[in-house]
C-alpha cells in the first residue's frame, strides 16, 4: 500500500543525499522512479538534484502551477515511486495532489524538505506535509555545539544574522547555518 512520506530537517542534514539513495535503490531493483525539484533552485544547474557530497541526478522541475496528479496520471509507463526534493516550496494544493497520487494511483510519494524557514516559521508545503503525510521522518543534523540543530539562521557574508526578509532566498552554506535553538537565539542577542 502506497504512502505519503515527508523527510524533513534543517539545512545540511542529507535530504538530497537520502532522496538520491532512494532513487538509486528503486532503479537498482528495476523499478521506475521520477524525481522532481523546485524550479527556483538552480544552484547546481537547472533540472538537477545535487547533494553536498557530490551525488546528482536529472530531475523534472515544479513551480506553483505544476499539477502533479494530472502529470503523473498521464504517464505512459508504470511508475513505482515519486520523489520530491525541496518540498517546502510545494503549495497546499500540490500536497493534496500528491496525496491523491498515493491514494488514487497507489504510487508512493517521498517528499524531502525543510520544516521551517530562517525565522522559525513553517513553509506552506511543509505545513501541509506535516499535517497530511502518512509517515514523518526527521533527518537530523547537529549544531556546532553537538546538540541537535532544529533552526536555520540566515546570515550576511560577514556572519551577521538576518532577522527579516523574504521567506524564500535560495542559498547554501554561504547564506545559511543550522543551529540548535539556544545558539540560534544567542546569534541574535550578539548582533
Amino acid at each position: 500500500m502506497a504512502q505519503l512520506y515527508f523527510y524533513y530537517s534543517t539545512m545540511n542534514a542529507g535530504k538530497s543525499t537520502n532522496l538520491l539513495q532512494a532513487s538509486f535503490n528503486y532503479k537498482e531493483r528495476g523499478l521506475n522512479s521520477l524525481i522532481y525539484t523546485a524550479k527556483i533552485d538552480t544552484r547546481f544547474g537547472e533540472s538537477k538534484v545535487s547533494s553536498r557530497i557530490g551525488l546528482s541526478e536529472k530531475a523534472f522541475t515544479f513551480d506553483k502551477n505544476t499539477d502533479f496528479y494530472k502529470s503523473i496520471s498521464e504517464k505512459d509507463f508504470k511508475l513505482d515511486c515519486l520523489l520530491i526534493d525541496e518540498s517546502q516550496f510545494l503549495t497546499k494544493s500540490q500536497v493534496l495532489q500528491l496525496s491523491n497520487v498515493v491514494d488514487m494511483l497507489d504510487i508512493p510519494v517521498l517528499c524531502y524538505g525543510l520544516r521551517t524557514d530562517f525565522q522559525g516559521e513553517l513553509f506552506e508545503g511543509s505545513q501541509y506535509l506535516l499535517a497530511w503525510s502518512d509517515k514523518l521522518v526527521e533527518l537530523k543534523t547537529i549544531c556546532f555545539c553537538g546538540r541537535k540543530a532544529n533552526m536555520v539562521l540566515r546570515q550576511t557574508e560577514d556572519g551577521t544574522p538576518i532577522r527579516e526578509g523574504s521567506q524564500i532566498d535560495i542559498g547554501g552554506n554561504e547564506k545559511y547555518i543550522s543551529l540548535c535553538r539556544k545558539h540560534y537565539r544567542e546569534a541574535f542577542r550578539k548582533s
